[in-house]
């Protein structure tokens, strides 16, 4: 893997566990399973498992509105 991807899904899966652990003093689930659907995306295996993880938290509407802004997030860069 080029060192550019590699740092570009660190990268996206810290975001997902900065989002998730509550590292801001809040934790935002929406957030952490659009970082991890997007590191997912990507190639990075482990995001997957995270994404599940945070998903079992969240209402079904909380889902939707992390993969619309994945998907926002995807077309934009």
């Amino acid at each position: 893997m080029p060192p550019k991807l590699k740092i570009r899904l660190d990268l996206l899966f810290e975001r997902g566990l900065y989002w998730a652990s509550g590292r801001s003093g809040v934790v935002n689930l929406v957030a952490a399973h659009k970082w991890f659907n997007l590191a997912a995306l990507k190639g990075r295996t482990d995001a997957i498992s995270m994404r599940r993880e945070v998903a079992e938290m969240m209402s079904d509407v909380e889902i939707a509105t992390a993969q619309r802004e994945a998907r926002a997030w995807m077309t934009s860069h």
